[in-house]
């Protein structure tokens, strides 16, 4: 756990045994089945040359207070950091002065294998100051969305997520459980019909964009530096992304059985979800898979739905959900990172959803094909 501050695994167990046993000598902890003495000895003058230990004249060995010796350590680290950072900005713009004006092969880098792919998927992500944008297909090849552990923190940086998924991507394992998780970090998702590749893109200097297998049987991918090239791709995500539709789905978070029907006066959570993954072109039983309910279930809660909204067929309740925001997850202003107001799904031209899309309620008109 410590090893980020750069301590040795030894080097913790020992100051972790000083923490309950003040005053203690090397024999001591060696007999305590701690650590073979010689090592003892060696983690104990690493941790006093550290501060994290004092030395008696007779040897014995008391461990500093955690909150002043490990703060100290991490405010070291922290100071370090930042200075990596203010170098890192240096070096890019070294580095972005060299690459102009030179060749194709200085721009464009050719990764192969799922591994080294895997390995600058997160790269890319890390190395974003202020937005990551991707499309999203199937099948995972390098890294599913649940293993990227790279979105998280490149969030709590403050990075800012999009994404569009393919809708194919929506009748996947798990996908949904996954997106209910992004969404509630704030990353944004919309769905389009279908994705012409997969993309990540890390502001509008980096860009990774998977290959076709190769001979040999690998998966290959380039990464773009700034570029013609990349541009033109900034460019196509954005108009994919404006004509794709927003994806707003809420949890229950195991707190209601989801075969239960309440809150009669209007949708739960549940419908919304329904609502929703059906606006977004699954038909019922992808629909019903995901949310872990038997088509039977679903067809009951869209008939529920209908009785509530007082109409006859899915076109209308399509039609009467989209303008009473019964697609919308609700939200108070600013609870999601990206919020700039309350979560209102908007359309492709980016009026509000509140009237009715008549692409959209056919979409839940057909769902049952």
């Amino acid at each position: 756990m410590l090893d980020v501050l750069g301590l040795d695994p030894d080097d913790e167990l020992v100051y972790r045994a000083l923490l309950g046993r003040p005053n203690s000598t090397a024999i001591l902890l060696a007999d305590l089945g701690v650590l073979p003495k010689a090592h003892v000895d060696k983690s104990l003058s690493r941790l006093v040359e550290w501060g994290l230990a004092t030395r008696s004249v007779d040897e014995r060995f008391t461990a500093a207070p955690p909150a002043m010796a490990l703060g100290a350590l991490i405010s070291q680290r922290r100071d370090g950091l930042r200075m990596a950072e203010h170098a890192l900005v240096t070096f890019a713009e070294e580095h972005r002065a060299a690459m102009t004006g030179n060749s194709i092969s200085d721009l464009i880098e050719v990764v192969t294998g799922v591994d080294a792919i895997r390995h600058r998927f997160l790269q890319v992500q890390q190395a974003a100051r202020t937005e990551v944008r991707s499309f999203i297909t199937a099948p995972f090849v390098a890294l599913p969305p649940d293993e990227n552990t790279a979105e998280p923190v490149a969030i709590g940086r403050g990075v800012r997520f999009r994404a569009v998924l393919d809708r194919a991507v929506l009748g996947e394992p798990g996908i949904v459980d996954d997106a209910i998780d992004s969404l509630g970090r704030g990353v944004q998702l919309r769905v389009a019909d279908e994705l012409p590749m997969k993309l990540v893109l890390a502001d509008a200097d980096l860009g990774l964009v998977p290959l076709a297998v190769t001979a040999a049987g690998e998966p290959g991918a380039v990464l773009l530096h700034r570029s013609g090239l990349l541009a033109a791709l900034d460019a196509l995500f954005e108009t994919v992304w404006r004509a794709a539709r927003p994806l707003e789905l809420s949890g229950t978070d195991g707190e209601t059985d989801p075969t239960v029907e309440v809150a009669a006066e209007g949708p739960t959570d549940l419908d919304r979800r329904i609502l929703a993954l059906l606006l977004a072109g699954l038909t019922d039983l992808t629909a019903a898979t995901q949310l872990g309910l038997s088509p039977r279930t679903l067809h009951r809660r869209l008939r529920h739905l209908m009785d509530l909204a007082g109409v006859r067929t899915r076109m209308q309740l399509g039609a009467h959900a989209m303008r009473n925001g019964w697609t919308e997850v609700p939200c108070t202003r600013g609870a999601h990172p990206s919020c700039e107001r309350a979560c209102i799904p908007v359309s492709s031209a980016g009026r509000s959803t509140s009237a009715a899309s008549p692409n959209a309620v056919h979409t839940i008109a057909s769902a049952t094909r």
